[in-house]
């Protein structure tokens, strides 16, 4: 019997992803996602940051020093009690995590709400009810930013074909490639600005493949960046970013 959404990822944070994201490339990876994230929406110590399915946080908590405050929501207890306890750790004191699902936060203003590996989560009809949901969390002008896999990834059409099993053990139950415009339009038919763009090729997938090189994530970083620039290429790519705005 195949597990449900929630037995798959209290599973995965019962310690494999806690090691997993411990690694030199997966943490560059982090990295240059909170910078990007930071870039992208401009938040800052003014900003009250949402971030759903936030799984153990090790994004959130690169990302708490340069915000007024971080909430975390993710469904699985393992997660959530790895984030706090995380967050302790470190000291971090504007920092909340919760266990649930949007609902826990509602009525409740943010700045900028993050979806980073959420969307392709959701099946219909909540992934065309979540953007209406985002949209009465944001404060006017907020921001949404989410990082989903594409269906038109080239790098999911050879890891199909090369390394099935590995793909397999990584795809939770509801899990799906998304279609970068019409996740976007998606966001438009709640009320938001919201376009697409694409984020990388090679480098997220060479920090799963390659945790520990921390040097390989990087120049893959470069080669992305350029990538990302050619026209006849920039369909193919790997992660793309959505960033939606509230009118």
């Amino acid at each position: 019997m195949r597990k449900s959404e929630l037995e798959y990822h209290q599973e995965l944070y019962s310690g494999e992803a806690q090691e997993l994201f411990a690694k030199p490339a997966v943490r560059s990876f982090r990295a240059h996602l909170v910078r990007r994230i930071l870039r992208r929406t401009a938040a800052g110590t003014h900003s009250r940051v949402l971030s759903l399915g936030c799984g153990i946080g090790d994004t959130e908590l690169r990302l708490a020093p340069y915000v007024k405050e971080v909430v975390g929501l993710d469904i699985a207890p393992n997660a959530i009690c790895q984030a706090k306890s995380d967050a302790e750790r470190l000291g971090l004191e504007n920092t909340t995590f919760l266990e649930g699902t949007v609902a826990q936060v509602s009525g409740q203003k943010f700045d900028v709400v993050l979806g980073i590996f959420f969307l392709h989560h959701l099946l219909d009809p909540d992934f065309h009810e979540v953007p209406r949901q985002i949209y009465q969390l944001l404060r006017p002008g907020g921001v949404f930013y989410g990082l989903d896999p594409s269906r038109n990834r080239l790098s999911g059409k050879i890891g199909a074909m090369l390394i099935p099993r590995l793909i397999e053990k990584y795809q939770s139950p509801q899990e799906r490639q998304l279609e970068p415009s019409s996740t976007a339009a998606a966001f438009c038919a709640a009320g938001f600005d919201a376009a697409d763009s694409m984020y990388d090729f090679t480098s997220t997938p060479a920090a799963g493949l390659f945790p520990r090189w921390q040097v390989g994530y990087r120049i893959a970083r470069l080669l992305d960046e350029l990538l990302i620039g050619i026209p006849l290429l920039r369909d193919w790519g790997s992660n793309f970013e959505i960033l939606a705005r509230k009118r």
